[in-house]
């Protein structure tokens, strides 16, 4: 029998309001970097990136000693934009596509990450299971005081994460759009299209590292790609892709949450599954809409044929 003078436990605790907080900023800091990578065609070079940057991560501990986030961060940077270097230099000079050669790059970079974290794991607890899947379940329990408020640490640098990203964006919102739907034409008005590449590779390359805590390098892949892929279906305009993707991004967080918390599953991975969902839904309605758009045309057009007159038989 339950005892009523004790109340009931709230459907969310604390801890699952701050995990999700987390999985919100996460989702809508690499998606909002995802959409540049989905209009330049290049959703492959993030998922490159995202495994790339394992050996920059395991070297940096390894030279520093050190789990902090910053060496971690500039070790996976520099590799992230190796990474674009490498992959451009094999399809330019190697005689292979840009497909092949970002195949051959991240795989041979991933593999060496994965024995260099094994290396690693020797010297301190440093799982490659983690980084590879993230532990977003145990953000809660690693806090740092946030202006008198204990607030999560991988909640904390990906909120900085977020709001770098909106005033890089805002202040270089031109040249990205230039570079990104018309480079040659960008070039001839004096752009550097090669620097704003590199700059968009180091943001994907910090973006990754950063929510490598909450959903690891795997799972980032899906908020990189899914949300600007999914909001790209739904308008052909830059600035309302950007909201509808970050509304997107939102969305799946809380409800992959929701909906790992109810089948008691991995929230990152749950949160990936409904980033699919979702693009897979918006793929279905948008062609259903274009389907009865092109019936209706054909059948208007059916309609005012000129019809032949009896008189002329």
């Amino acid at each position: 029998m339950i005892d009523p003078s004790i109340p009931p436990e709230p459907w969310l605790s604390n801890d699952d309001l701050w995990t999700m907080a987390t999985a919100v900023l996460a989702s809508v800091a690499c998606g909002l970097v995802g959409c540049w990578l989905v209009l330049r065609r290049l959703s492959l070079l993030g998922d490159a990136i995202s495994h790339a940057v394992l050996p920059g991560i395991a070297g940096a501990f390894l030279l520093t000693g050190t789990r902090d986030v910053l060496p971690m961060l500039t070790g996976a940077t520099v590799i992230g934009i190796a990474t674009a270097f490498i992959s451009s230099a094999l399809g330019r000079f190697g005689r292979v596509d840009r497909d092949a050669a970002l195949g051959v790059t991240f795989t041979s970079l991933f593999a060496l990450g994965v024995v260099m974290m094994s290396l690693a794991a020797r010297q301190v607890d440093l799982d490659p299971g983690c980084v590879l899947y993230g532990l977003l379940e145990f953000v809660p329990f690693d806090t740092v005081d946030l202006l008198g408020v204990q607030v999560p640490r991988a909640g904390a640098w990906l909120g900085g994460a977020l709001v770098i990203d909106v005033i890089l964006m805002m202040a270089f919102f031109k040249e990205l759009r230039a570079t990104s739907f018309d480079p040659a034409h960008a070039a001839t008005l004096g752009l550097r299209v090669g620097l704003v590449h590199l700059g968009l590779m180091a943001a994907v390359a910090a973006n990754t590292v950063v929510a490598f805590e909450a959903v690891g390098s795997i799972l980032v892949v899906a908020m990189l790609v899914a949300p600007g892929a999914t909001a790209r279906l739904w308008t052909d305009r830059l600035v309302p892709m950007l909201w509808l993707a970050s509304a997107i991004a939102v969305s799946t967080a809380i409800v992959g949450y929701l909906a790992a918390l109810e089948l008691n599953t991995s929230a990152a991975g749950m949160i990936a599954t409904m980033s699919m969902v979702g693009y897979l839904g918006s793929a279905g309605i948008v062609s259903a809409r274009g389907a009865l758009r092109r019936s209706a045309s054909r059948a208007s057009a059916v309609l005012t044929m000129p019809q032949p007159r009896s008189d002329r038989l």
